[in-house]
């Protein structure tokens, strides 16, 4: 059988399979040490839980609006102004099956066969893919440590060709944890201005930041910028709403009606009584959100300590998200080399930073209990003192 080229393009998803992998082995009985998947570990919060119910128990269970309801067209939209600085309405929302799919809407929308997407490196695994499946060409932008992982103007200037269409930034990160500052951002949207480009804000982390950081819409900036921007972000992360897949995507009201036409055709609406539950996730109290950003926050410490202490490895200190991207490069081992032989040796489930376009790093998240982070960063303390004896002694106590 002969499979569409588009297919044949496509790199499989590294996270997920490694993710499946890890829980195969724990589900037979196997003591997993898992960091793989950017996944909360809290339970969704009552008040969600609960408005979800009473959706069901009001029959909330039928065909919906192709671009959501519009009550939580219209709260997304409210803390969009009020959090974001955003002026967008209930018409420039669309609610996607989950933040990924409202990227994936937006590629179809926009991107033509051999239209270039400016993607920094390292990058989430999906962009690349999306744009290929889009017809796109994906352009890749490496950045390093010395950068703190972002791209300066000049590299996005220097990316830039008459078949650019868009440029991705996700801020704050994954796979790296970092933190566009407003000057970075200003200094980047007047590039995007000056090139007449779009730029899409994947801000799916926003509300998990550390340490003063301040989060930033690019389209915040100015009204130029407003004019030329998409901002994509869901209720996965900060909510414990992995499995609900409930996202969506705000811009120009003209990209959110091409969205709408493409979903209208794909998957119609998105879950209907999830989206109550996704109403009553933004009407309702943030303490929530604060608890468990608290909690990452003592992880992320803990774990950055912790593999700072391992000779051998090397780890810039994030600003949000829920990950730790340290170095590997003095192993000498390749990024997936170091996982599969840490997850066989050791049973510790670790993400290849070649998925994510950096093969001299390795991904761990700090979605877990503080337990599992003490026991496999002993276990991976191990691991790499086997693998280069030469570099020094454990000092973690």
């Amino acid at each position: 059988m002969k499979l569409a080229k588009r297919v044949e393009q496509v790199t499989p998803s590294l996270t997920l399979a490694i993710d499946a992998k890890a829980k195969a082995l724990k589900a037979s009985g196997v003591d997993i040490c898992s960091f793989s998947a950017g996944e909360p570990d809290f339970p969704t919060p009552d008040h969600i839980l609960a408005a979800a119910k009473q959706a069901l128990d009001d029959g909330k269970t039928r065909y919906g609006p192709a671009a959501g309801e519009p009550r939580l067209r219209e709260a997304i939209a409210q803390k969009l102004q009020k959090d974001n600085g955003l002026c967008f309405g209930a018409e420039n929302i669309i609610v996607t099956n989950g933040g990924k799919h409202s990227l994936f809407d937006l590629m179809l929308a926009i991107i033509d066969a051999g239209d270039e997407v400016i993607i920094p490196s390292p990058f989430w695994v999906s962009y690349p893919e999306m744009v290929k499946l889009a017809g796109g060409i994906p352009v890749i932008v490496p950045t390093d440590e010395k950068s703190q992982f972002k791209i300066t103007p000049a590299q996005l200037q220097q990316a830039i060709t008459p078949k650019t269409k868009l440029f991705i930034i996700n801020s704050p990160s994954n796979p790296t944890g970092m933190v566009y500052t407003p000057a970075e951002l200003e200094a980047l949207a007047a590039i995007v201005v000056a090139n007449d480009l779009l730029v899409v804000s994947d801000e799916i982390y926003e509300k998990l930041i550390y340490d003063g950081a301040q989060h930033v819409s690019i389209g915040a900036l100015g009204p130029e910028i407003y004019e030329r921007t998409l901002v994509s972000s869901g209720f996965a992360k900060a909510y414990s709403m992995t499995g609900w897949r409930v996202g969506w995507l705000a811009g120009p009201v003209e990209i959110i009606r091409a969205a709408t036409l493409i979903q209208g055709h794909s998957t119609s609406n998105v879950c209907t009584f999830a989206q109550w539950g996704a109403i009553a996730a933004l009407e309702g109290s943030q303490d929530c959100v604060e608890s468990m950003r608290v909690a990452f926050a003592e992880r992320r410490q803990s774990m950055f300590d912790l593999i700072n202490a391992i000779p051998g490895l090397s780890c810039a200190k994030p600003d949000g998200a829920f990950y730790l991207l340290p170095s590997i490069a003095q192993t000498g081992m390749t990024s997936l080399e170091f996982c599969d032989a840490l997850l066989e040796e050791q049973k510790v489930a670790l993400i290849p930073g070649i998925a994510f376009g950096a093969d001299d790093f390795i991904r761990l998240s700090y979605a877990t209990d503080m337990d599992t982070i003490k026991r496999g960063m002993e276990r991976l303390d191990k691991f790499v003192r086997s693998r280069s004896g030469s570099i020094g002694a454990s000092r973690i106590q």
